[in-house]
């Protein structure tokens, strides 16, 4: 069983910066690529980042350019820095595996961003 928790969403204003953590415990061994997904009211979830275990990136146009996605192995911790966030960034955002797993997703954590 795997169990993750997000924070450090919030609310900010356009043109400004987030950092989002995801602590990762349990049978984390399992989990080789993680990722950032989104989801923005009435839409479905979507990848936004990911990074392999060996640290290579791959980014959703989107948020190319300013979202940078990050892992600590050592603290089995996978960060997101967000920045430029412009108000079509707002949503919840859940980290999970990629490809994902249902089991896996936590409550995530809610980016407001303000015009």
């Amino acid at each position: 069983q795997v169990q993750l928790v997000e924070s450090g969403g919030g609310l900010v204003q356009a043109g400004g910066s987030l950092r989002l953590s995801c602590a990762a415990s349990g049978r984390i061994f399992s989990i080789n690529t993680m990722g950032w997904y989104h989801q923005a009211p009435g839409e479905q979830r979507k990848l936004v980042a990911y990074i392999s275990s060996s640290g290579t990136t791959n980014y959703a146009d989107s948020v190319k350019g300013r979202f940078t996605i990050s892992r600590d192995n050592a603290k089995n911790t996978v960060y997101l820095q967000m920045n430029s966030l412009k108000p079509e960034d707002t949503a919840v955002y859940y980290c999970n595996s990629v490809p994902l797993r249902t089991a896996y997703w936590g409550q995530g954590t809610q980016v407001t961003v303000s015009s």
